[in-house]
Parts: C-alpha cells; structure tokens; sequence
C-alpha cells in the first residue's frame, strides 16, 4: 500500500509540473525557438524579445520588429520564429548561417526594423528526400543532425523526412514473425545504400549490418525525433512497403510473389514483394507501426513506396488487370498503416508518377488511390522542376488533376546524387509554386518543399527554396540575388550584381540530371548524358565574382565560394584538354592524347589543392563521418568501403552517377584512373576501381596556404 500511494503522489506531482510548464502554450513555443537561437549566437540571444501570436487563418505566421536595439520576434510556432530570426539576419543584419560556413557581422545593438508580418500559405514545409539518407546523411552523427535540424527551423521546415533506424524496426518484425537474426540481417544493404533497400529497389548490397548499428540507430533516432518535435515538426516515418526477405518467400511457397528488377542488379539482389490480397500484407504492416511507436512514439504521418522506378508485373495491354492490382496495393498499403494507428496518415512519394508518365496514365493513378479515403493520403509530387528539364511533360499536379481530390505538396528535386556543380533553374523555383498555388486545378494542395537527393550543395537554391515556402507570391530575383550576396559575402558591388546576372542566366538557368565533366566518367556516359553549364557567359561571371576579392575577401562564405567557383572554372579548362585527349586517342596520335592528358592532370591537381580548403568538397569527412560507425578495424574498414562505393561505381549500370567534385577523389580516384585509362592496363579498370574502394584511404591532399590568391593567379594563368 505504501508504494502504492507514494506511486499516486507522484504521477500527481508529475501532472501538475507538466501542466504548470505548459499553461498557454507560451513557453512550447518560444522556448524550443531560443534554445535553437542560442545554438546559434550564444549570449546575444538573451536580448532577444520572444512572443507568441495566433496563426492566421489556421496558418504559421511570424512577426519581426526592431526598434531602438530592441529585436521582437513573434510566431505562431518555433519553427516561425526560428525562419523569422534567419529573415531578420539576412535582411537586417547582412548576415547569414548556411552549410558551408557563415558570414556573422554583429552590430552592437540590434538594426531598427520596421514591422513585418507574414503567413505562410502552406500547412506544411517539406525536405529531404529518401535518397538523401544515402547520398549525404548515411553516417552522420548527432552533432551533424543537430546541425541540420536547426538549419531546417531557420529555414520554417516543420515536415521532415525521418527513416533513420527503419531496419532496426524492421528486424523487430522479422524477428516476431519467427525468423533468425542471420537471415534478416541479410536482407538488408551496407548503410550507404540503404534508401533503395526501403524503397524495394535493392536487397543485401554491400550488406549486412551489425548489432551495433542497429543499436546506435535507435539512439540516434531518438535523438533526431525528439528534437524535430520539441520545434514543432511533423516528422514522416518509414511504415511497410510490401518487400520482404528472401527468407519470407522460402518460407511461403504458396504464395505468388512478385519479383521486381532495378538498376541493372543481378536477380539476387532485387526485391520480391508481397501480393496485395495476402493477409500478411495488413499483419507485417501493423506490426511494423506498433514496433515503431513503441520505441519511438506516436507519429501521423508514414511513407511507404511500392513501385520506386519499377514496373508493375502485369500483362502487357491488360488494363483492367493493371488498375485492378493497382486499386488492390494502395488499399492494401493504407489499411497495413492505420491497423497499427488508427490516425495514421499514408505519404506517398510523387515522383515514380512522373518518371514513369507512361506507365501512370490519370486511369491508373485513379485506381491506386482509389480506395484510400481523401483525408487519409498526402502525395509528394516531388519533381516540379523535370518535367520540364527531362521529362517533357506537363508537371504531374497538372497532367492529374491536383491528385483527384488528395492531399498533396508541391516539391522538387534539385540535386542528384549529391553532385556538387552549380546547377538550378533559378526562375522557376521562385514563379512555378506560386503558379501551383492559384491554379483552379490545384486541388487539395497543402504543402511546399523541396526534396534534394544531395545536400551541402547549391546553397542559394535552397535559400530561395525557404523563402517560397513562406510566400504564395513569385519572388523577383533582381530585388531578392542582392540582399542574398549581402548577407552571404557582406557587400554587393558592380562587379558580384554583374557575376550573379551570368550565373542565374547559365549554370542557374540550367537543371541537369547529370552535370558532371568527362574527366569524372572517364569516358562519354551513353546511359545518362551528363551535362554541365560551363559557356563563355559562365566562365566570365566566375572572372567578375574573382574581382570582388579584394573587396570581400573578410567573407568567409565569400572566400569559400571563390574557391569553389575557380574550381569549377579551371575543371572546365581540364575537360577540354581531356576531350582532346580522348579525341586523339581515338585517332590513333599517341603522343597528342598523352600532352592532352597531361596538361587536364596538371590542372586537376591544382584544382584538388583548392579545394582542400574547402569545407565541403572534401572526400576527407565522408571517409572520417563512415570509419567513426564502426568498432572494430574490420568494420570501420566495411564502412569506409560502402561510403566510397557509392559515390564512385554504386553498383549495378549506376557507375559515377553520384560523383563528387571533391578534393581527395580527384587526386586519388579520378586522376590515377584517368591515367590507367590511356594506359596498356586499360581493360584492367574494373579491378582498380574496386581496389581503390577497398583499400582504406589515407589523405596527402595540401591546400594551399592562402587559397584564394591561387585561386585568382590560377584562373588568371588559364583564362
């Protein structure tokens, strides 16, 4: 009876703390948004006024004022005072936080700002992509997360992506439904790879994963979770998409599987998914979400992908077999997700509905949606911006009616594979959403976002990207590029005005699937036409941006970027003594090709120098971030393996689809392989690459001393 009772006492206490520190919703709101703003600038953040307001309309609003060194921020949630406060540090203080560094010029007392109110015309802001966990985010840690959570409150995201720790779920289930660790841990990938094995694309590659990290995921997933929603968010987890073992299909040969291919895979390595009437379809779904948010929690919204870039196994020209299956996955799909939760909310990612424009005709996608209640789906229509660029189509909202009647987010895709060059279509991202947004033929549209493959890249895609999603207007570029180099570089002379107007009419007029350099694939990629925005008009806007420097040079964003800029500028010059190269070869003129190749060496070899100065484009972190998962010498070895693997030969046809243009892979990957092309061992390419993968690296890159002024002498000595 004793424990009993001290048991009530306690919970009582309990409550009435919880209720006492929640009274009004005040401080939930502004609490999370200083703890962030002090993460940001420290002690400066105590002089910052914090207030909530309501929503507008059901809608996220902020407010910005300033006046007499007094800075107010109000919002209707953190993540709206967190993107006001990075409003205020760019518009007011020409300052700004990004990926790659910062540029911080903090005034004594705060500028006077005259008030500013908006709202958001969305419900929600949506990022990150499911490739994302592969291409950039495989092996980071909470530090780099911590990181990135806050970069996306500034930035007003309240729905992100959240899949970290899906096959330590997953396994759980496995392990319910009677089958051995060994077995389960077969199926899945090597973690870089690990997104198209949640999409059903590819099975055990470069796999399996250790106790360890199926360990360490949950705590990081923890992590992740729990701050995501102490700002506000609303994160999308990972429910069951129908693949299952090759264990389950052993065990089950009554059953008709279907057996899916991708990416040019051996047939080991591809999927087989669950028939939509079996009723091990509702049974592993339902247990997948009560396993989920019995560690995790209760969560709404879940993404489950069936058919990513793959064919539905169906007769050809058999329609009403087609729509028939169709119609039985999407209720099979919805009904495996609320039998765990009830108030679940099936995600769907759009992008499969555009890439494959032929196969999803508006009676197909009709049928797979058909049978799941309006209220209960949300569709990422996530590539806005190829249709145009790749496609040629209609963007798919358009083409389907704004998804007949679902919830859907206007999203786009600008970076695959992490592929660093400068690359964007600058005037869409700031007119196409808004054009979306006031259509007839909208629909039920709720959100805005942006879904890249890659991140640390583009960096001012994104920050127009955040501003698009707090506006249901165009933006005008010519008013919003110069309070952007302001903040970024501290100033916004003739000659940057100049070098921006180049840049956004070529490279950021430009969206390519592939932009590589022929030096990168080694020779001409047949299967995916890599193209790269590197005219005369871009190369003069590199030369204008270079003449800032003496200017602008107490900008670290601005050194980075001239950096990289000049990078871009002189691989440019590597590939066309490279082409040359190739084109000798090809003639026979032996000792041209080799001249040819020498002078795209030389250069490449200064280019891998600069930018090992830089904070990003070093193969240095990605190879550090893999070795620090593992344990053992072994293990860190695999995950060093794994992390290069992906972005040199993938597997499958995907080789050098994510290249990097980083310093270390240049001088030590693509350089030598470049060589061993023009070499008798030519044949012996395949062998290289994967010892290359294998063999742990160690960094011999030297940057330079001052690499700024390299950079101007060697654009100079190569103009």
């Amino acid at each position: 009876m004793k424990y009993h009772i001290s048991h009530s006492l306690f919970v009582f206490f309990v409550i009435m703390l919880c209720a006492c520190g929640t009274t009004g919703e005040k401080q939930s709101v502004t609490q999370p948004a200083l703890e962030l703003i002090e993460r940001q600038i420290g002690s400066r953040a105590v002089d910052i006024r914090l207030e909530e307001i309501a929503p507008e309309n059901g809608k996220e609003t902020f407010e910005i004022e300033a006046e007499n060194g007094i800075l107010t921020l109000r919002g209707s949630s953190p993540v709206a005072i967190c993107y006001a406060f990075h409003t205020y540090l760019r518009e007011a203080c020409s300052s700004m936080k990004t990926w790659s560094g910062e540029h911080v010029d903090w005034p004594a007392s705060w500028p006077d700002y005259p008030l500013k109110k908006q709202t958001t015309p969305y419900d929600y802001r949506y990022f990150l992509n499911v490739c994302t966990f592969g291409y950039t985010a495989p092996y980071w840690d909470w530090e780099r997360w911590e990181k990135e959570i806050d970069w996306m409150a500034l930035r007003g995201v309240n729905m992100p992506l959240a899949t970290v720790a899906s096959e330590a779920i997953a396994e759980r289930v496995w392990l319910r439904m009677g089958f051995q660790k060994e077995e389960i841990r077969a199926f899945f990938t090597g973690p870089a790879h690990l997104p198209w094995h949640r999409m059903g694309n590819l099975n055990s590659w470069d796999g399996p994963l250790s106790e360890t990290w199926q360990e360490e995921q949950i705590k990081l997933q923890h992590k992740i979770l729990d701050r995501m929603r102490r700002l506000g968010m609303e994160p999308i987890a990972p429910a069951f998409a129908g693949f299952v073992p090759d264990a389950f299909v052993k065990q089950h040969p009554e059953i008709s599987f279907k057996h899916l291919e991708w990416g040019g895979f051996e047939e080991k390595y591809n999927a087989y998914v669950l028939p939509p009437e079996t009723p091990y379809f509702q049974e592993i779904g339902k247990m997948f979400i009560e396993e989920w948010e019995k560690e995790f929690g209760k969560n709404t919204y879940y993404l489950s992908d069936s058919f990513n870039e793959m064919k539905l196994p169906v007769a050809e020209g058999d329609k009403e077999g087609k729509h028939k299956l169709l119609a039985q996955y999407g209720e099979s799909i919805y009904r495996s997700i609320v039998a765990g939760n009830p108030d679940a909310i099936w995600v769907t990612q759009g992008w499969t509905f555009g890439y494959q424009h032929d196969f999803w005709d508006r009676e197909s996608l009709q049928a797979l949606l058909s049978r799941v209640p309006d209220d209960k789906m949300v569709i990422i229509d996530l590539g806005n911006d190829y249709p145009k660029w790749v496609w040629g189509t209609e963007q798919t909202w358009k083409t389907h009616d704004g998804f007949y009647g679902k919830k859907w987010i206007f999203s786009y895709v600008p970076n695959f594979g992490g592929k660093t060059p400068m690359t964007g279509d600058l005037h869409m991202y700031a007119t196409s959403s808004a054009e979306a947004l006031h259509s007839e033929n909208a629909g039920h549209l709720i959100g805005f976002g942006s879904a890249p493959e890659g991140l640390e890249n583009n960096e001012v895609v994104y920050e127009l990207l955040a501003d698009m999603g707090w506006t249901g207007d165009s933006i005008d570029l010519d008013s919003w590029l110069p309070v952007y180099c302001k903040a970024r570089y501290g100033g916004c002379p003739a000659a940057m005005d100049s070098a921006w107007h180049l840049f956004e009419q070529t490279a950021y007029s430009s969206l390519y699937s592939y932009p590589r350099f022929t030096w990168q694939t080694v020779i001409p990629d047949s299967r995916r036409e890599s193209k790269i925005d590197v005219s005369d008009a871009f190369l003069q806007g590199v030369e204008l941006f270079l003449s800032c420097a003496d200017s602008l040079n107490a900008s670290q964003l601005y050194v980075n970027d001239a950096i990289e800029y000049a990078s871009y500028y002189l691989a440019a010059k590597a590939d066309e003594s490279y082409k040359l190269a190739l084109k000798e070869d090809s003639l026979g003129n032996r000792v041209a090709a080799m001249q040819q190749l020498d002078r795209a060496v030389d250069i490449l070899l200064e280019v891998d120098r600069l930018l090992a100065s830089h904070p990003l484009y070093r193969l240095e972190e990605w190879v550090e971030l893999a070795r620090d998962w593992g344990t053992a010498e072994s293990e860190k070895n695999a995950y060093e393996a794994n992390a290069k693997r992906l972005i040199t030969t993938w597997g499958g046809f995907q080789e050098d689809y994510a290249a990097r243009f980083w310093s270390g892979l240049i001088k030590d990957y693509y350089i030598p392989r470049m060589k061993l092309y023009f070499s008798e061992q030519r044949t012996d390419m395949d062998r290289w690459e994967e010892n290359w993968i294998k063999t742990p690296w160690h960094n011999t890159s030297e940057p330079f001393d001052n690499p700024l002024q390299e950079a101007l002498v060697l654009v100079d000595k190569y103009k």
